[in-house]
């Protein structure tokens, strides 16, 4: 029998409250359609990636004798604990990441010639063998942030520079300190494909590792710029700063009497001007099927300006220097199988006016009007990395043509080129051995004997042949670093190229030299060395 109404309850004939409508539910949150098709995009770069890993991982199974790893894929289970803002996919910048963090290449060589003199760089043109260059080490700190409120990223960078010698050769704290790196990037501010930089920055493209040379763009700028990426492969950079060479054609001070008979003197800057650079680089891959292997054609151009002042030649007595330009095209073509660094670099540059100084150098041998218009540089270069299995090999090469203002050829109009392969062959994971050969020579605008009662322009050569044994707990690769390594390099010179150097001077003394040297390198997580 069913239980009566309780004593207290209401009457039955009571109207009963309708209840309240339910909220409507909240408008779904999350990404944008273009956050979207960007993530989607990244997603394939990333299973091409995963594809081409696992085709080298079963090469190197293949011919060790092994069977193949596996490559375990990503589960679409979602994680247990909540991420962070930062963390989401649609929220993350590529290569940016929260809190502080560190980087640093460095370079350590400690060795001498065979009878004991310290070691010094024996090239005779300006981008040679770095096999004998000085020790050098860049220390990055910096900072990298998400900010909710406007759904962006900074990151700040401060890279410090020390170079040789340092106190262990010398006993002196004397140390040659510079700052490379000291600026702040915004990414996603407003538009989500734009970063924005300004303060001092080493700002550049690929290199020529064997070189140690950035043949198409390496700007040192106290400058700003964008950075456009219309899509993950398609780039535009656009950047200007500015610069002042040491050199009296850009600063100059005076000893001037201070005012209202005060006694003493001030040194005031009679001339100061700077020099303006600016740049444009737009690059873009098109991919060769889902090998990973690709095309990247890139264009670039530059501008340099100085504009006219006026220096003091006697006292009292000035002179004007004219306003200065310049010009920068270039074009590279780059070619990559997706394999272990396998990459080729074809580059053509082509310099004008007082671009064609370089970008720390101030003019000189001028114009009949005192002014850079003339000058020319042209560049052809080529640099790259073959590996397969346990063997590697590097090229590096390049050919210059530099033509100052001045219109007679004089010692400093030259062609120069230099030629360097290195193969490389492992010995397991942990060591391996390298040979490296080059060649170089230059030709300058002055003539010498001939031996025959004529004249020639001076042509000079040299070569090297150096061995280098090395360990490495980074395995295979001619880019995997750290390294340790034991060099013997020897030098040959002509008669040409030892009349290059001073009286007295042992490079011009010597026919042959030898180089023995311990020596150490790596790089890791610096934004300077971030390869495109």
């Amino acid at each position: 029998m069913a239980p009566g109404p309780a004593a207290d309850s209401e009457p039955a004939d009571e109207p009963v409250p309708e209840p309240e409508p339910e909220p409507e539910p909240p408008p779904p949150s999350g990404p944008s359609v273009e956050e979207v098709q960007a993530l989607q995009r990244r997603i394939d770069t990333l299973e091409r990636q995963v594809e081409v890993l696992r085709q080298s991982q079963a090469e190197v199974a293949e011919e060790l004798g092994k069977p193949p790893p596996v490559i375990v894929q990503p589960s679409d289970e979602p994680a247990t604990a909540p991420s962070a803002p930062a963390d989401l996919p649609y929220n993350r910048a590529p290569d940016y990441a929260d809190g502080f963090h560190f980087g640093s290449y460095g370079r350590v060589v400690i060795g001498g010639d065979h009878r004991g003199r310290a070691f010094r760089n024996g090239d005779i043109v300006a981008y040679g063998s770095r096999l004998d260059e000085s020790t050098y080490a860049e220390l990055e700190l910096r900072r990298e942030d998400y900010w909710e409120a406007t759904d962006s990223f900074t990151r700040i960078v401060a890279t410090m520079a020390v170079a040789a010698p340092l106190f262990h050769q010398t006993g002196s704290f004397d140390t040659t300190l510079g700052m490379r790196n000291l600026y702040i990037e915004e990414s996603g501010l407003g538009l989500k494909k734009l970063r924005l930089w300004a303060g001092s920055r080493m700002y550049r493209g690929d290199d020529i590792y064997l070189l140690n040379f950035w043949p198409l763009d390496n700007l040192n700028t106290m400058g700003g710029g964008a950075i456009y990426g219309f899509t993950d492969h398609t780039e535009l950079r656009l950047h200007a700063g500015a610069n002042q060479p040491r050199s009296p054609l850009f600063y100059q001070q005076a000893a001037r009497p201070l005012p209202y008979a005060q006694p003493g003197a001030a040194q005031v800057p009679v001339l100061d001007r700077q020099k303006v650079v600016s740049s444009a680089r737009f690059s873009h891959i098109f991919w060769l099927g889902d090998s990973g292997a690709g095309i990247k054609p890139v264009v670039y151009g530059e501008t340099h300006y100085a504009n006219e002042g006026q220096r003091e030649v006697e006292p009292r007595r000035f002179e004007t220097l004219p306003r200065e330009s310049g010009w920068v095209v270039g074009t590279q073509l780059g070619m990559f199988t997706g394999k272990r660094s396998t990459h080729l670099n074809l580059v053509f540059r082509a310099a004008g006016g007082l671009a064609a100084y370089g970008e720390f150098n101030a003019p000189h041998q001028l114009a009949p009007d005192n002014s850079s218009r003339g000058a020319r540089e042209y560049l052809l270069a080529a640099g790259g990395n073959y590996e397969v299995g346990p063997f590697g090999l590097l090229l590096g090469s390049y050919w210059r043509s530099f033509r100052n203002a001045s219109p007679s050829l004089d010692f400093w109009d030259l062609n120069e080129g230099a030629l360097i392969l290195r193969p490389t062959v492992w010995l397991g994971e942990i060591a391996g051995i390298s040979v490296e050969g080059s060649y170089q020579a230059q030709r300058r605008g002055v003539l010498v004997d001939d031996g025959s009662g004529g004249t020639k322009p001076l042509f000079a050569q040299v070569g090297r042949v150096g061995i280098i044994p090395f360990v490495t707990p980074g395995g295979r690769g001619n880019f995997t670093r750290p390294h340790i390594t034991f060099t013997y390099l020897l030098t040959m010179r002509d008669a040409a190229a030892r009349s290059l150097y001073p009286e007295h001077d042992v490079f011009g003394l010597r026919k042959v030299d030898h180089f023995i040297a311990l020596g150490a390198e790596w790089w890791f997580g610096s934004t300077s060395y971030f390869r495109d």
